[in-house]
């Protein structure tokens, strides 16, 4: 019996162990499962958790074109999100979803837990497109979508390393990259509204 019972806790100790090892805290300050390096051929291949808590399956955006846009509270370009906002009241009807990723990578200028951002969003600006849990978006933590929306092995068409909050991803109604705009590039832009509006025409 007594040698029954160092085999289960020498076998709870070893999971234990194992399950430590495949969690880290992230230099952005968050705790995470590391991240796999997963192969992808579109976005639609990709699981997120929503700022809710929810799962969202990415596929479900399929037939959609997608701007995926990292954002922080606590920024010089934070006051986007009401553009952003303008932008994606004016063309979710004709079919553009807008995907909202909260990052701490600059400056910790997205400190906040995703129930504050939630908050911070909707009071300050009424966002009312989809934004998701925070996640990490460069370095050695980056996330798997992010993984394939910035480098060019990946997504076959481009590197597009994000360099600041508010770097904005284009995906087409296949669920492929496009292209990348700058941090610094509104949506409201005659250069970014003629991108959309070509896919638009497919």
């Amino acid at each position: 019996m007594k040698r029954f019972f160092y085999t289960i806790c020498s076998a709870f100790l070893f999971f234990s162990i194992i399950a430590c090892s495949n969690t880290k805290t992230s230099k952005n300050g968050q705790t995470d499962a590391m991240q796999p390096n997963i192969s992808a051929n579109s976005v639609y291949d990709f699981s997120m958790t929503s700022i809710e808590g929810d799962i969202i399956n990415l596929s479900q955006y399929k037939g959609k074109i997608l701007v995926i846009v990292n954002t922080a509270s606590k920024c010089g370009l934070t006051p986007q999100y009401k553009e952003i906002e303008a932008f994606y009241k004016t063309y979710k009807e004709k079919g553009v979803e807008v995907l909202g990723f909260p990052a701490n990578n600059f400056l910790s200028q997205e400190p906040g837990s995703d129930k504050e951002i939630a908050s911070f969003c909707i009071s300050n600006y009424g966002v009312s497109f989809q934004m998701f849990s925070k996640i990490s978006v460069k370095g050695k933590d980056i996330h798997p979508l992010y993984q394939y929306l910035t480098q060019k092995s990946k997504n076959g068409i481009l590197d597009a390393a994000v360099s600041w909050n508010f770097q904005k991803f284009v995906i087409d109604q296949n669920g492929k990259l496009i292209t990348s705009f700058s941090p610094k590039t509104s949506v409201s832009e005659p250069e970014f509204i003629k991108t959309i509006d070509d896919l638009l025409k497919k």
